[in-house]
């Protein structure tokens, strides 16, 4: 065992001496992070509550009793996480950057195992820049909640991390970026609930253009997104298969706006959401109709309205607010038969989110408070609105304690 120690030793002292000759450069980062919660009530979430989205519907026993009205609460470290930036060797006139970085998120019910959140290569040729890889949704963007809760303002702003070709043009305070996103660990909804194979039976990946201008203490911005599923390839009518040809597009717009100084941090961003379950958003789409025949069908997507605010103030105590709310707009089409989709129930969904945090140098301690409200009711009609709604609400306490090196 010693022996194999050595080799391995000799064999890292090598690369990384011809790393440098070759001008290459890399930095680790990471942090251990510790979350401990506590929620009044059951809610719609994700890895067992470190991700919080909003609080589930009444849910009566037989005695009438609200099965949900339960209280929970636990402590994890699954999102602590280690990374390596890494610069050169140049190609040509392109500045060559890369990010690997992992955490113990996992996926599905297995949480504590190694996960990517990002593993991408850059090349920069100072006005164009194309990225290819794993990183942030340009719907995530620059312009996203300082929080301490995990959801980073989920499912007010899309929160969602995919492997993508990203091109970018900057000329001066002006940024476009058009990129072309496929589907992995955030997945669209449909007929077989969460899945990658809606867009991979598609063939074409998610579309995204957007437009930045940006100063010294300015960021404003409009982006347009365009995503074509394919929910089934063939049904089943009796006894009989049939090859079928279904097909659901949808367009979803966002703007978003913020402002920084030496102290302050204000922003906010709206969205006209459409089908963007794979953004850990509520959304979906239904059936409009079926052929006899065949059992092929056609779909309508479901609309919301998202919207957010966040002001944080400060350098060492940092005293923090977010308001965020969600409208169920409905579809354009009437819906003849089964929807498919995240909190299609749901009317509306209304969250703030009170913070302070204690920053030094490599550390942050924080609490936070989150009353959130969620308004169910009935469908109105054929287009998936509703009506005769009642609420319930959850209260959230969030603790966090960081080591960031």
């Amino acid at each position: 065992m010693k022996r194999y120690c050595l080799i391995l030793t000799a064999l890292l002292v090598v690369t990384a001496g011809y790393a440098q000759k070759k001008n290459f450069s890399y930095k680790f980062y990471g942090q251990v992070r510790g979350d401990l919660f506590y929620n009044s009530r059951a809610n719609a979430e994700i890895v067992d509550g470190l991700f919080h989205l909003y609080p589930k519907d009444v849910n009566p026993d037989a005695d009438g009793n609200d099965l949900n009205a339960t209280a929970n609460g636990s402590f994890y470290l699954l999102y602590s996480r280690l990374g390596v930036d890494i610069k050169g060797p140049n190609i040509g006139k392109a500045v060559t950057t890369a990010k690997l970085e992992g955490d113990f998120r996992g996926a599905g019910s297995n949480w504590a195992v190694l996960r990517v959140r990002h593993a991408y290569v850059n090349l920069d040729w100072g006005k164009s820049a194309v990225l290819v890889g794993q990183t942030w949704h340009p719907l995530f963007g620059d312009v996203f909640p300082q929080m301490l809760n995990l959801s980073t303002g989920a499912p007010f702003n899309p929160f969602n991390r995919s492997p993508m070709l990203r091109y970018r043009y900057t000329n001066k305070n002006v940024q476009l970026t058009a990129a072309a996103i496929w589907q992995l660990q955030y997945l669209s909804a449909g007929p077989n609930g969460k899945s990658e194979e809606y867009i991979k039976n598609s063939c074409i990946p998610e579309f995204y253009v957007g437009a930045d201008y940006k100063d010294r203490n300015w960021i404003t911005g409009i982006g347009m997104e365009v995503l074509s599923l394919k929910p089934r390839l063939q049904t089943t009518i009796g006894d009989q298969v049939y090859k079928v040809n279904e097909r659901v597009t949808s367009l979803s717009f966002e703007a978003h706006v913020r402002y920084t100084d030496s102290n302050w941090l204000v922003q906010a961003k709206t969205l006209l959401a459409s089908n963007l379950t794979q953004a850990c958003m509520l959304g979906g789409y239904g059936v409009t109709s079926v052929n006899a025949r065949t059992g092929e069908q056609e779909y309508t997507p479901f609309r919301h309205s998202m919207s957010w605010v966040n002001v944080v103030y400060g350098k060492k105590w940092k005293p923090g607010i977010f308001l965020g709310y969600l409208k169920n707009l409905g579809t354009g089409k009437s819906i003849t038969g089964t929807t498919y989709g995240v909190g299609l129930d749901v009317d509306q969904v209304f969250t703030t989110n009170l913070q302070l945090s204690y920053n030094l140098p490599h550390w942050k301690l924080g609490m936070e408070y989150s009353p959130s409200w969620a308004w169910y009711g009935d469908k109105e009609g054929d287009k998936g609105k509703i009506t005769n709604t009642h609420s319930v609400a959850n209260h959230r306490v969030l603790g966090v304690v960081m080591y960031m090196f």
